[in-house]
């Protein structure tokens, strides 16, 4: 989310802490462990900088990445934006990540553009930089990604969505990330190929930073604008759920659909009831391994990780349209992050 995701920067409490994590955005004193998963003898050194620490994805994400840590012997230290989009943080973890002397570092990126000159020194002094989940404005900035194919998580979704309407005309609302992030863009965009729609064809736009209760606040705009509204995107499932929200008070929660991505726990509850159709699941766990899988790699030979690693992506419905390839909640829950 989301990755959603395309924003503002804020200062660190970074005077009350020490070491690398210290200056991880929701740093000491706001109860989120920022610092240091030592594991084995610490001859390699590992950076995992998320965009926050609180969002249940890169919850899951340090998860996967603390987990294959321990496997693979190495120290992991983790850095955590205090807001999704404090770029100024996330530069600053990578400074002191890099003068800590790690032998990677795994970041998703809050300002996929504002972050390249800090990647860039990084990578000069030869560490290896893998963008997770969100890829850098330009990709070439890190020396690869892991993450979902947005694009494709978007279409999915804009597929069953068009099937789901079975002919009727669409009058539909999008509630995006935000400007300039390009998951939300990506998801966006994937989302009207597979539904065969454009930006003409949407009645009402409205950015919503992921967040549940301006997801309800820009439904509750759409609706303003365009009561008739039937199809609902969202960049996320809070957003989802936000929406779902507004509908329900205008009496409207049934006859509208709302399709989503990430495949969150909750999330994925949420298509069980009913209350969103269906939901692109990605998986932040896998995207974490593999990037310390790779700095491993490349402790030990130097071979670089490169390019694009699609992490993957699952349709996830109890509401199964023909000829739009899914799986059922019951799977979506086993596999569900949060």
């Amino acid at each position: 989310m989301s990755r959603i995701s395309r924003l503002p920067s804020s200062l660190l409490r970074a005077a009350a802490c020490t070491g690398v994590a210290a200056l991880a955005l929701t740093a000491c004193g706001s109860g989120s462990e920022s610092g240091s998963a030592s594991t084995g003898s610490g001859s390699v050194k590992v950076g995992l900088i998320t965009k926050t620490d609180t969002n249940p994805f890169f919850v899951k994400m340090k998860e996967g990445a603390e987990k294959a840590a321990k496997e693979n012997g190495v120290e992991l230290s983790t850095a955590a934006g205090k807001f999704d989009g404090d770029n100024a943080g996330q530069v600053t973890a990578i400074e002191n990540m890099v003068a800590a002397g790690v032998k990677g570092i795994l970041i998703t990126p809050s300002d996929s553009k504002a972050i390249v000159p800090a990647l860039e020194k990084a990578k000069a002094k030869g560490v290896l930089v893998i963008a997770l989940d969100t890829p850098t404005d330009p990709e070439s900035a890190v020396d690869a990604l892991f993450a979902t194919d947005n694009v494709k998580a978007g279409e999915l979704i804009g597929e069953y969505a068009k099937a789901a309407m079975k002919g009727k005309s669409a009058k539909i609302a999008t509630l995006d990330l935000a400007p300039g992030v390009s998951v939300g863009v990506q998801r966006h965009s994937g989302f009207l190929k597979g539904f065969g729609a454009t930006d003409k064809d949407v009645v009402c736009a409205q950015d919503t930073g992921g967040d549940q209760a301006k997801g309800q606040t820009a439904m509750e705009n759409c609706l303003q604008k365009s009561p008739d509204i039937n199809v609902v995107y969202t960049i996320n499932e809070p957003a989802a759920l936000g929406a779902y929200t507004a509908l329900k008070a205008k009496g409207r929660e049934k006859d509208v659909l709302i399709v989503s991505v990430d495949g969150g726990c909750t999330g994925t509850q949420a298509v069980k009831d009913g209350k969103i159709a269906a939901t692109s699941q990605q998986y932040p766990l896998k995207m974490a391994a593999e990037g310390v899988k790779a700095v491993v790699t490349y402790a030990k030979d130097g071979k670089k990780a490169s390019g694009y690693t699609d992490t993957g992506v699952t349709l996830i419905t109890d509401k199964a349209q023909d000829g739009v390839t899914s799986k059922d909640t019951a799977f979506g829950l086993e596999n569900c992050w949060g």
